[in-house]
């Protein structure tokens, strides 16, 4: 073989390499957090997934609880809604894969009055035993489903602070009968203000992340202004990722149309009026040009998506869909980007 010839080769091994390196930086985890319906869907319901060009969906069923120290989980009931169940669930799955679209099964709890699921705690050792079993419970069922149907993710728990600081080894044990059951990628959702606390990074496949972080004290942030809040956001970020070498999955990310939408983007409380379009779709170009061309980012879920699209949303709606909203174009925009 001629010296042309080697250097050929070269030239094109070289090539390809980086073709495919450009190809895995800009492959995104495009996707929506579906809410649970009430009622049955069908294809008709996704398609909308489909038109905003997301490739991934999280489908959330539900487990309820009376208080923060309640031993019991209450899930899978016909009380519940259909696509709070493992029967919607599955459903709801299989009608995303028919389009193509990947599914992470993301199990979460509900609180009565709305709680924070990361204040749940045990008042005695025994309660602790039986809250695992439960909560164990309600997550192999979902292991066993996702495996069934061939789910590509799992996320074994949401926003569940305390509860995972407090019991570390029921966690990684968890962990272990999981991968026992289920063959596929797992991740854990993490609040934002919590995520260097999680002792489980290793065992999992994605560092998850639910991204309310406030980045802005402005009425309407600029995008160059909300890029500048993340900096120091982002820093913290690399540090886990370099410590655990896992990229980074925003499990939840999103804001509200309403003023100040930067300040405090996890509060869910209805309010009358405030509606700010502008806050919401700068906060969220600002977020897809920070994060969604950096390698080491896996891409994310955006919090949230309603079945009945027609109806959801709208420009009088302050709340985080982004549902017929010019947000919309704006997510549908940068998915067809980076798919």
């Amino acid at each position: 073989m001629s010296v042309w010839n080697i250097f050929f080769l070269i030239l094109l091994a070289t090539f390809t390499s980086c073709n495919s390196q450009e190809k895995e930086r800009i492959s995104k985890i495009n996707g929506v957090s579906f809410v649970a319906s009430r009622d049955v869907i069908d294809s008709s319901h996704v398609q909308p997934v489909v038109n905003i060009n997301a490739n991934w969906a999280a489908v959330m069923p539900f487990a309820f609880m009376q208080n923060l120290e309640s031993t019991e989980l209450i899930f899978n009931i016909e009380r519940q809604w259909w696509g709070e169940r493992e029967e919607g669930a599955k459903k709801t799955i299989a009608l995303f894969h028919q389009q193509g679209i990947k599914v992470m099964v993301k199990p979460q709890i509900w609180i009565r009055r709305g709680e924070f699921t990361g204040h749940i705690a045990m008042k005695s050792e025994a309660d602790w035993h039986l809250f695992e079993e439960n909560y164990r419970n309600f997550i192999l069922l979902y292991a066993r489903l996702a495996q069934e149907i061939g789910t590509e993710m799992l996320c074994i728990g949401t926003e569940l602070n305390t509860f995972v600081s407090a019991r570390p080894d029921f966690w990684k044990q968890l962990i272990k009968e999981v991968k026992t059951i289920y063959k596929g990628k797992l991740t854990y959702a993490e609040n934002w203000d919590a995520k260097q606390q999680v002792p489980f990074w290793n065992q999992l496949d994605f560092i998850g992340i639910d991204a309310y972080y406030p980045i802005s004290e402005s009425k309407t942030p600029t995008i160059e202004e909300a890029r500048e809040g993340w900096l120091t956001h982002k820093t913290e970020i690399n540090k886990l990722k370099d410590e655990f070498k896992r990229p980074i999955l925003f499990t939840e990310y999103g804001y509200r149309s309403r003023d100040f939408a930067g300040k405090s983007p996890w509060e869910s409380e209805r309010v009358e009026g405030e509606v700010n379009h502008l806050a919401q779709e700068n906060l969220t170009q600002a977020l897809f040009e920070e994060f969604w061309e950096e390698p080491w980012f896996a891409g994310g879920f955006h919090w949230k998506w309603f079945h009945n699209h027609s109806q959801a949303g709208g420009i009088e709606n302050n709340q985080f869909t982004v549902q017929n909203k010019p947000t919309e174009a704006v997510l549908k925009k940068y998915y067809s980007s980076s798919n």
